[in-house]
């Protein structure tokens, strides 16, 4: 047993060749640089990013392959938290270690951060929603999920039960908009692979990848989380501090959330408005502030942070909001390689694999097309834009200019 995974760890090292790193600052340079990038440029939310993760991860620098790329989605859909992010902090821990997983996070996380905290005291006066750069931006992602989409479906949905399991997801979680649609979506697709590709499961050996986590190290974290969960809000109503309070608020809104993006805004405004922090307008105002800036909607955190605390206050809260779901990646992931390979699960994962690519056909519609494709005039930018991506292979950065251009221009 032991022969069969050092050569399937000999293939796949001979495979990746000189994408694997010479050494440990190469690799985090690598890593900070590539996630900054992303960061800068990755516009349209959580769905939007999985498919310019794709292209930069998977399809250009080829860090991991297409399965272990679907299987790491699949567990970070299952996971409460910003669902890109943990997939980037995922790549990142893969790539580089520890120190990967949070260089990779903030390379992702520190350019909305910043922008989102001088929005915090320019936002009174400007509105976002009008500039039609905007617009063409929100193409942008619909031409990056259609490609995401096409890419994943060829590989993970494909032979006619795949594609069924796809189209059912498809349908269910259009059909039933719910926090918890997609969640219960990948684990019954999870349920019904285990019996339904057995077959499959046994000759489709995915390469196995370097985790460099210890799982005692991986127990601390998830331990970590549980305690943080329940201790917090104990110390809140114990000392009535603010600062407590808004660590509280912030990491159990992050913890309480599957899939991240537009779902964590009803908990934020509970958290925020409700408690007197902020107006109603100024949540909404930060909100429209967040959809004008790139990388993952979790950052609305930082705004909010400096309207309640200030600089401070926005710091504290960035980091509350996605601590939990750093935990829980990071924990999870040094038993990653053993699910990956028990013969029974790779059934359950080729099964969830199918549900992701139908989850984001889903989510191509509604909410990206829906809210961005009004006009036969945007429905051309948006081929054209495809276009550049899928036959003329221009860099994902060149097809975000475009978009902006072309809609300032022409919206």
């Amino acid at each position: 047993m032991n022969t069969e995974i050092e050569k399937e760890q000999a293939q796949a090292q001979a495979q990746m060749g000189d994408n694997q790193p010479s050494g440990r600052w190469r690799a985090l340079s690598e890593t900070w640089w590539t996630a900054l990038q992303l960061g800068l440029t990755s516009f349209g939310g959580p769905i939007a990013h999985l498919g310019y993760f794709h292209g930069t991860y998977v399809q250009r620098k080829k860090w991991l392959d297409e399965k272990s790329y679907a299987d790491l989605v699949a567990l970070a859909q299952f996971l409460p938290g910003p669902a890109s992010s943990q997939v980037g902090i995922g790549v990142g821990v893969m790539r580089a270690g520890l120190w990967g997983g949070i260089v990779a996070w903030l390379g992702f996380t520190l350019p909305s951060v910043l922008m989102l905290m001088i929005f915090a005291y320019l936002m009174q006066t400007f509105d976002p929603g009008s500039a039609g750069w905007i617009q063409g931006l929100k193409i942008v992602a619909v031409a990056i999920v259609a490609q995401a989409v096409l890419g994943m479906a060829g590989k993970l949905a494909s032979g006619p039960v795949r594609a069924a399991l796809a189209f059912i997801a498809m349908a269910v979680v259009l059909l039933w908009q719910s926090p918890i649609s997609q969640v219960m979506v990948i684990a019954l697709a999870g349920i019904s692979g285990l019996w339904l590709f057995k077959r499959q499961a046994n000759d489709e050996k995915a390469a196995d990848m370097k985790i460099p986590i210890g799982r005692t190290a991986g127990l601390f974290c998830l331990g970590l989380f549980v305690v943080l969960l329940v201790g917090l809000p104990l110390l809140r109503a114990m000392t009535d501090n603010g600062w407590v309070a808004i660590v509280d608020s912030f990491y159990r809104a992050g913890s309480l959330v599957f899939g991240g993006g537009h779902v964590v805004l009803p908990l934020l405004e509970s958290e925020t408005v409700l408690n007197g922090w902020m107006s109603k307008e100024d949540f909404l105002t930060g909100y429209g502030a967040t959809q004008a800036v790139p990388g993952p909607l979790f950052t609305f955190a930082a705004y909010l942070g400096v309207v309640i605390q200030g600089i401070p206050g926005g710091i504290v809260a960035t980091l509350a909001i996605f601590l939990p779901g750093f935990l829980l990646i990071v924990g999870s992931m040094p038993f990653w390689n053993s699910i990956r390979r028990n013969p029974k699960l790779q059934g359950m994962l080729t099964g969830m694999n199918a549900a992701v690519v139908g989850i984001l056909l889903a989510a191509l519609y509604h909410p990206i097309w829906t809210s961005s494709i009004h006009s036969p005039l945007e429905f051309v930018m948006g081929a054209g834009l495809f276009g550049m991506l899928m036959f003329w292979k221009s860099p994902p950065w060149l097809v975000v200019i475009a978009g902006a251009i072309a809609g300032q221009l022409l919206l």
